[in-house]
């Protein structure tokens, strides 16, 4: 990876971390005014139009191929769950505590990565998901 990607990389990545982390914020004060599951569906029909207003906007190919459509629905499908299940914690639990185990979400996708994959495990891979199971102790606590 050049420079400039590593820059772009990790300029989008704190895009994402920074939204998501306002999302949450949002979506557990949401889910407290109104049906979670509500709360929910409405979150996801306004990120998808704005999905589809970036495709309109940007040179986005829309072009379908029988795996792609497959497997972007399927990830469509547990993306819903995931966040179905986020809303209704919310009503369960703290922020914090459900914020924070669906965060980990990355530890799940280094797990495949590396069982399913075969990505390299290394003694870096191993110390970051065992501080990450560190983290959700701790938090849970």
């Amino acid at each position: 990876m050049e420079f400039a990607e590593m820059d772009s990389a990790v300029l989008f990545g704190l895009i994402t971390m920074v939204t998501w982390g306002i999302w949450i914020i949002l979506g557990n004060a949401a889910s407290e005014s109104m049906d979670p599951r509500t709360a929910a569906a409405i979150s996801y029909l306004v990120a998808a139009l704005l999905a589809f207003g970036f495709i309109i906007v940007s040179d986005a190919s829309l072009a379908v191929t029988a795996r792609g459509g497959l497997l972007a629905g399927v990830a469509g499908l547990f993306t819903g769950t995931g966040l179905i299940s986020m809303y209704i914690g919310f009503t369960h639990g703290s922020t914090t505590v459900v914020s924070t185990l669906g965060a980990m979400y990355f530890v799940v996708a280094a797990v495949i990565g590396i069982v399913v994959l075969g990505e390299n495990l290394t003694v870096t891979k191993v110390t970051g998901i065992a501080f990450a199971v560190l983290g959700i102790v701790l938090v849970t606590r």
